[in-house]
């Protein structure tokens, strides 16, 4: 079995002496492991860095096996998030997410897309955060838990004073349909509708929005497994910054 693909890398471990057990996002195979022989060496350990794109070349006696990867390096993104610490944490946050949701071999092409575009932003730590927002709302939907923000959900029709998200379906109730419930929903920060400057603060708000999504129903789908902390370093790492503007 062979096929090639390109990947970017989420993890990196070491196996046996020289070895490594290397996991990369592919758009065709999706997650995906295998041994890299040498993987340890000082020609590849600097190349098999978390968030690195990879040529890569995978073989396999069966399908099933896990099998051998053959790298080339194609793009190191070490270099745009040491620099940084707000974009080492938000590196840290992908890569963890998507290990924590992304079943194994099964192909999500748009996803993928969508964290390689979000990736070649490192080091823009201005628009990133927003960026990752978008990323992490691609997420959900690709998950199936995706929001629905473009119609009121109590009046079933759009709206111009969107405000809230249910925190049970994931669709967006206006003020005026909101009424008495309005204290047992989440907020609608403009930022998750696309609209307005979206400041660290009000990112924030909206990471509380979608971090609810992401723990209480992709989360509990996989048996309540707790969140990687990742996500919420990077998530306290921008309130301090916006706590400090």
């Amino acid at each position: 079995m062979e096929w090639r693909d390109q990947g970017i890398l989420l993890s990196n471990r070491t196996h046996g002496e020289t070895s490594a057990i290397i996991e990369v996002f592919t758009p065709g195979r999706g997650r995906h492991a295998g041994v890299v022989r040498g993987g340890t060496s000082r020609k590849l350990a600097p190349v098999l860095q978390p968030g690195a794109q990879l040529d890569l070349t995978w073989r396999a006696r069966l399908e099933d096996h896990i099998g051998t990867f053959t790298v080339e390096p194609l793009r190191s993104r070490a270099a745009s998030s040491m620099g940084d610490r707000l974009s080492l944490a938000g590196l840290n946050a992908v890569t963890a997410l998507l290990l924590f949701c992304l079943p194994e071999r099964e192909a999500h092409a748009r996803l993928y897309e969508k964290t390689e575009q979000l990736l070649d932003l490192l080091g823009q730590s201005e628009i990133w955060p927003l960026a990752y927002l978008r990323w992490e709302m691609t997420l959900l939907d690709d998950m199936g838990f995706g929001l629905d923000l473009s119609t009121c959900a109590a009046l079933g029709r759009r709206a111009n004073d969107l405000s809230f998200v249910s925190p049970r379906t994931g669709r967006a109730v206006s003020r005026a349909g909101a009424g008495e419930w309005a204290d047992k929903l989440l907020p609608l920060p403009p930022c998750l509708l696309g609209e307005g400057p979206a400041p660290d603060a009000e990112l924030v708000e909206a990471f509380r929005v979608t971090g609810h999504f992401l723990q209480n129903h992709l989360a509990s789908e996989m048996g309540n497994t707790p969140l990687p902390g990742a996500r919420q370093r990077f998530v306290d790492r921008l309130r301090a910054r916006a706590e400090m503007a």
